[in-house]
């Protein structure tokens, strides 16, 4: 079996190599998968991990992958697959290792800020997980020393009820070098204490925008007095920051959604190779109308993103081409509904516009939406697929492509069809109800 590795995404994400029989034998994670996967299949790879690739790569039948938010996100994402799946040919993550948490007690009365491994229903407020947790410890441990949020760091148990014995007072190391507010000793009252805990609680959900902004400052200033280690310190506590900034997107990706997500990620796979796109095809808009007899004519258009609906980007036309007294023009709508999207497609980065423009019709609407790209001077590719019998029609191809029914690239284009088809249909009802009731 052949391997398009060219219908790879470069996106950071997780791939999943497969063998003849389906059975998982390595996961990895990549900032760019195209170009990660690539490097095993290079002349010479073979001796760049010693067995490995060369055991590895003659038994590699399919390549599955994931696209991520992040690298951070893979990250995570490769260690529940690899702890899911235990792989023959991961080395690593394969034991019961996780990723630290920062948990902050604030179920106790003077809450602690320590890093754990296990997320228990304790009342506590966890962040993370970190993958990097260098940076999170270092991070820490400024915040403690600068003072934003000096948290007491001993292990006792004690509360308002039952306070803490003098004598372990007296023997506690923080206590006596005033690295600590001290609630156990009555020098800080409870409310001023969990006003800290608060504080510390925003900074760790990503409320600390002005904090980075001073570390920036502080780190310019030293730099500047050529204090070049203090200032690759907050160098690297900035980086930290970012760090923690980063929101896990991980909790999308449940077993049944991951399943989901491969299962799409094959989809678009195959129809990149049906269209023989040079490039695999995540970014797809798709173009209905709806009208009754030319009255509330209306355009439709829905977009999906590596298979699954991106609403942020749906879009609803009024038709404002002069349509026949008795009836609309389908040919004419389409244009006009394409040639508006496209309008808007002109403002955006290159690397947000669409893949494919899918057009619910037949030769007919592809030629009018044809004619709406050309006039407005974007290359995008088009197809239609038309309802009877489910035709694929491509540009410049006599012959439609017809699929089996349970074609994996069928399936994905009549299923975004079908949303298409709704959304300009409920927002024609709409437009329709409307006028209705204005002429009550």
């Amino acid at each position: 079996m052949s391997l398009n590795l060219n219908l790879l995404p470069k996106e950071p994400g997780v791939y999943i190599m497969k063998d003849g029989s389906g059975v998982v034998i390595y996961v990895g994670k990549a900032i760019n998968i195209y170009n990660r996967v690539h490097q095993y299949f290079q002349t010479g790879a073979e001796n760049s991990r010693g067995w490995k690739i060369p055991s590895l790569v003659p038994l590699i039948a399919k390549i599955d992958f994931v696209v991520c938010a992040s690298e951070r996100d893979a990250l995570i994402l490769e260690n529940k697959l690899i702890k899911k799946y235990k792989p023959f040919f991961n080395s690593l993550l394969k034991d019961d290792k996780t990723y630290p948490w920062i948990k902050l007690s604030m179920q106790e009365d003077y809450p602690r800020i320590t890093l754990t491994r296990k997320v228990l229903p304790d009342g506590a407020e966890y962040f993370g997980p970190y993958p990097k947790v260098s940076n999170v410890k270092r991070l820490l441990n400024f915040l403690w020393k600068d003072k934003y949020a000096p948290l007491r760091q001993c292990k006792w148990s004690f509360n308002r009820q039952k306070p803490l014995p003098e004598k372990k007072i007296f023997s506690c190391i923080y206590y006596h070098t005033k690295q600590c507010p001290a609630p156990c000793a009555g020098k800080i009252s409870y409310e001023d204490y969990r006003a800290i805990a608060r504080r510390a609680a925003l900074f760790l959900r990503g409320d600390f925008a002005s904090f980075k902004e001073d570390i920036i400052k502080q780190m310019r200033a030293a730099a500047k007095a050529l204090e070049y280690e203090k200032a690759a310190q907050f160098r690297d506590f900035a980086r930290a920051m970012e760090h923690m900034r980063e929101r896990i997107k991980v909790s999308r990706y449940q077993d049944d959604k991951l399943d989901k997500k491969i299962q799409a990620a094959e989809k678009l796979k195959r129809l990149s190779e049906v269209l023989r796109s040079e490039k695999i095809i995540r970014h797809i808009e798709a173009f209905d109308n709806s009208h009754l007899y030319g009255r509330q004519a209306v355009g439709g258009m829905v977009c999906f993103v590596d298979g699954e609906k991106y609403k942020a980007h749906y879009r609803r036309f009024k038709i404002k081409s002069e349509l026949p007294e008795t009836g609309g023009d389908d040919f004419l709508m389409m244009k006009e509904s394409v040639l508006r999207r496209i309008e808007q497609v002109k403002q955006l980065p290159a690397e947000n516009r669409p893949d494919l423009f899918l057009i619910d019709g037949g030769k007919g609407q592809l030629s009018f939406a044809m004619q709406a790209i050309a006039q407005a001077g974007l290359e995008i590719k088009v197809i239609s697929l038309a309802k009877r019998e489910e035709e694929i029609f491509v540009p410049h191809q006599s012959e439609s492509i017809k699929l089996d029914k349970s074609d994996p690239a069928l399936r994905l284009i009549m299923e975004i069809r079908d949303e298409v088809h709704r959304f300009a249909i409920t927002y024609h009802r709409l437009l329709r109800n409307k006028t209705l009731l204005e002429k009550e």
